[in-house]
């Protein structure tokens, strides 16, 4: 058995290795979650894939929501561990429970409603809208258990735990690639659902994972037998964790809002372009799952060491963390660049769509080593309970910068869709330097809570 972690004592270097590389594997059987949804969805044709990606806008406001929850959570609860407050810690977590099932409710009802319009606004009509709002009404009628499942981890990533969600991600991904071909081509006498049973699946997964993730808080030894009375909403503490978790979640909601700048922008050029931005952004999210693996270490280290009194601790983890990032993605960087296109031929054989997403990764080669400034300064911030700085970053990079490059480079200057392409990459790089300065400037200057 390995010997417990102590995220106020333990070597910078080791603790990011022990938190990060099970939250790196974890992310990447997430992401080959979505690797899977999009191959079966393949199968049924290039509208079918289009709806996929059509959809991923409003499937990732689910992701933002249940993200942000469990980042800001995750933050009150490692600074109150690292404060020694344990009591405050339980409390917390029973309500950001009832928050992300209020939450998500709330949520699943607005993207019922919703949908329609903003398929149409992105180009859906006929049998292409049909399909996309096929596959998203299921989503969202199940996202409750995807937002409530991230906030029971949280419990779990302030104590350095991530090997859990780990164990979660991997065998859910693999019952996922079993329920797929059964609920989208109605295997054993089920009914056949196409795009639908890809959804369907996802949920069924999610709802497996609040049981197998709330079993395991309860054996947690900062979590044991909750008392009822925690559950009974508290004012106070749920203006705590929305003050935390709305600025995180608004952040990641941005990154929505620049998939669906981004799609505005693409639909211009055809469903074939459409799809290939899926794929691509998927393949992308592939290699970046072990900067994600550094960012979530980035949080725990920094909020346990901030309520603990610690700003060296924050500052050394910070600039470890970026290190251990760029390098990775400078690895990362090579394999795109030279095997971008070999891996989109396994998703599609359409030759337009493989040509658009070589297209994206080439790019996207140039973009991958700022990624782990921007996003182990971001978990940072959100650790020093500071989640403003990372909502003003994502507004900035997401949605006001790439409007007015792309915009300038896709139509006045005419570089079409290359313009999209090479449009983020300048505005991405310049958020990292931002955040750079920020970073900087904040390790230098944070002080004990």
């Amino acid at each position: 058995m390995s010997k417990p972690l102590s995220l106020t004592t333990d070597p910078i270097l080791q603790l990011t290795w022990r938190i990060a590389l099970p939250a790196s594997v974890g992310m990447f059987f997430n992401t080959l979650f979505n690797f899977i949804d999009t191959y079966f969805a393949g199968l049924l044709g290039t509208e079918a894939l289009a709806a996929l990606s059509l959809s991923f806008p409003l499937f990732f406001l689910i992701i933002a929501v249940g993200s942000g929850l469990s980042q800001g959570t995750t933050a009150l609860l490692a600074n109150s561990l690292g404060a020694g407050k344990s009591g405050d810690a339980r409390h917390i977590f029973a309500q950001s429970l009832i928050f992300a099932i209020f939450v998500g409710i709330l949520l699943s009802l607005a993207g019922l409603a919703g949908s329609p319009m903003v398929f149409r606004q992105l180009g859906a009509e006929a049998s292409y809208l049909t399909t996309a709002l096929s596959y998203m009404n299921v989503i969202f009628a199940g996202g409750v258990f995807m937002v409530v499942s991230m906030a029971m981890n949280s419990a779990l990533s302030a104590q350095g735990e991530t090997r859990v969600y780990r164990n979660f991600l991997i065998v859910g991904c693999l019952t996922n690639a079993l329920l797929n071909p059964v609920l989208m081509w109605g295997w054993f006498g089920l009914p056949a659902l196409g795009v639908a049973g890809i959804a369907l699946s996802t949920i069924l997964v999610q709802i497996g994972g609040c049981l197998y993730l709330g079993w395991r808080v309860h054996l947690s030894p900062a979590f044991q037998s909750l008392p009822t009375r925690l559950f009974r909403p508290d004012k106070i503490i749920l203006k705590q964790i929305m003050g935390q978790s709305v600025p995180s979640a608004l952040n990641m909601i941005t990154i929505a809002l620049g998939v669906f700048v981004i799609t505005w922008f693409v639909k211009e050029f055809g469903k074939e372009a459409v799809a290939a931005t899926g794929i691509a952004t998927r393949i992308e999210q592939l290699v970046l799952m072990p900067v994600i693996g550094v960012g979530t270490a980035m949080l725990s280290i920094t909020g346990q060491n901030h309520g603990c009194g610690l700003p060296h601790r924050v500052r050394e983890a910070w600039r470890i963390n970026i290190q251990i990032g760029v390098s990775l993605m400078i690895v990362g960087s090579l394999l795109v660049g030279f095997f971008g296109k070999q891996v989109m031929r396994i998703f599609t054989d359409d030759p337009l769509v493989i040509h658009h997403g070589s297209d994206y990764l080439t790019a996207s080669a140039f973009t991958l080593a700022a990624y782990p400034v921007l996003f182990v300064t971001v978990f940072m911030m959100q650790g020093l309970k500071r989640p403003a700085y990372g909502l003003w970053i994502g507004i900035y990079r997401q949605v006001l910068a790439p409007i007015a490059v792309m915009h300038t480079l896709v139509f006045t200057l005419g570089w079409g869709l290359q313009g999209v392409w090479w449009g983020f990459c300048l505005v991405t790089w310049s958020a990292a330097f931002i955040a750079l300065f920020w970073g900087w400037r904040m390790t230098r200057i944070a002080s004990p809570p």
